[in-house]
């Protein structure tokens, strides 16, 4: 049994999160509480396996009282987050401070999503809540912001036998965010190839967790924007309104987002970016499958395989959620499976 603590100002929504949450034999919502201050004392009286957490509450707001049970008492936390780029800021310090997820704020609509709302509250939960809180070394964030340096022409990108790797493909989902915080900022300011990256988000999250990428990095880290040429030494974060690809024109690599729903569940789409990169980089690309749910990224770490790349999985003991690594492994897939902590220099090294 999964004992949750439900956090909302709102008596529509923690009726709302617990009514959705009770209706699985696995989950028990052991009690509620109305703002920051209540959580912290209950979250040291009644132990829960974990949080659902609001972000805007009277008395004690959400982030401070994740900074509190962070230290006093910690547990794995969910974020309740707005959709709005200014609710993607916070929820992003949310994962900073150590919240392994988020859901969308606007369950409080109860539209017609509500069953695919539920089942995927509900997965995060027992997914999650079994896990608990993984214990890793903190972030070591560069000192002084990053110096800016002049622009510099980068010649159009070659076809060469020079290089085994053209380019690393990275895809992530839950707990990717705090991963991908360990792994970018160790990336030397001359690393010869582009990064792209699947981060499941919403659509106004993946623009501030690029930005907050790029000043914690020594390359230059954004939103890919369609068209865009892909140019060594620069990590391109695929948005969240849609899948992105990344295709050939003669010698040159550009980016080709699609705002279609397709076939693919998650947006964006894993799979999709790993094939594309295959496709456009044959025998020359890196794909690199981190913490999160389900199985994103299994088909496309097949198709790097087939067509002569080579792939590392995160292990099992450095993940919030080991599902996407453990498909790829499991699929036999994976070259290497490496700890968050030694991921960069991996990388590094295999390029």
């Amino acid at each position: 049994m999964i004992k949750v603590l439900v956090v909302d100002d709102s008596a529509f929504m923690r009726k709302a999160i617990t009514a959705m949450l009770q209706e699985d034999p696995e989950i028990k919502v052991i009690g509620t509480a109305r703002d920051g201050v209540e959580a912290v004392q209950m979250v040291q009286e009644l132990k829960p396996d974990i949080v659902t957490l609001d972000v805007e509450m009277p008395r004690m707001d959400g982030i401070t009282a994740l900074k509190e049970i962070m230290q006093k008492c910690p547990v794995p936390v969910i974020m309740v987050s707005s959709l709005t780029t200014e609710g993607a800021k916070v929820t992003l310090e949310a994962l900073e401070l150590g919240a392994v997820d988020f859901i969308p704020k606007n369950l409080a609509e109860l539209s017609v999503n509500i069953v695919k709302i539920k089942g995927m509250l509900i997965d995060k939960i027992k997914t999650i809540g079994k896990r608990g809180l993984v214990k890793r070394k903190p972030v070591i964030k560069p000192a002084e912001p990053k110096i800016e340096v002049p622009k510099v022409e980068i010649p159009k990108t070659r076809i060469t036998t020079e290089r085994k790797v053209g380019i690393v493909s990275i895809g992530t989902s839950t707990g990717g965010p705090k991963a991908l915080q360990e792994i970018i900022p160790k990336l030397p300011k001359d690393f010869p190839v582009p990064v792209v990256i699947a981060q499941h988000m919403p659509p106004n999250f993946t623009k501030p967790f690029a930005e907050r990428l790029d000043q914690l990095s020594q390359l230059s880290v954004k939103e890919a924007e369609e068209g865009e040429p892909i140019k060594p030494g620069v990590v391109y974060v695929a948005p969240g309104r849609g899948h992105m690809r990344i295709k050939r024109r003669g010698i040159e690599t550009f980016v080709s987002i699609s705002e279609d729903r397709e076939e693919f569940i998650y947006r964006p789409s894993v799979d999709v970016l790993m094939m594309s990169v295959a496709e456009s980089y044959p025998g020359r690309t890196l794909g690199v499958i981190l913490t999160g749910m389900g199985n994103d990224g299994a088909k496309g770490c097949r198709k790097i395989k087939e067509t002569g790349g080579r792939v590392f999985a995160q292990n099992e003991e450095s993940c919030v959620v080991y599902g996407m690594p453990r498909a790829v492994v499991e699929a036999g897939l994976a070259d290497k499976v490496v700890s968050l902590e030694e991921m960069a220099g991996e990388i590094i090294n295999a390029v």
